[in-house]
């Protein structure tokens, strides 16, 4: 029912509801799920998730980081207002958008801070 966001996935660079999209659609194209993200949690956002101590219950968090991963991808320098319209189809039971939002700016820190080096 695409209610969640819970169950998002990139196919091709895009964020798609997996619980929606017919296995057709991934046809012959590129499906990167949480996993794919980073092996050895190097990439920004998982740093900054940990760093920020971003789950309460986890259930949420690798749609919201798989969102959040094409959001910095499209828009690397997001505002709070960017942040909330891309990440408005994912819910947190637990109510942890403050610390979401405080992740990806610093996840965009991160990235920021690594091309300068």
């Amino acid at each position: 029912m695409a209610l969640c966001g819970a169950c998002t996935v990139h196919i091709d660079g895009h964020a798609v509801r997996s619980c929606v999209t017919p296995v057709s659609r991934a046809a012959g194209k590129q499906v990167t799920t949480i996993e794919g993200i980073s092996p050895d949690l190097s990439d920004p956002l998982q740093q900054a998730w940990l760093e920020i101590d971003v789950p309460q219950c986890g259930y949420c968090q690798s749609g919201q980081i798989m969102s959040a991963a094409v959001l910095l991808t499209e828009n690397p320098a997001p505002t709070d207002a960017d942040i909330d319209e891309a990440m408005s189809g994912n819910i947190c039971r637990c109510g942890t958008y403050p610390r979401i939002r405080r992740a990806i700016h610093r996840a965009a820190e991160i990235k920021v801070q690594r091309k300068a080096t």
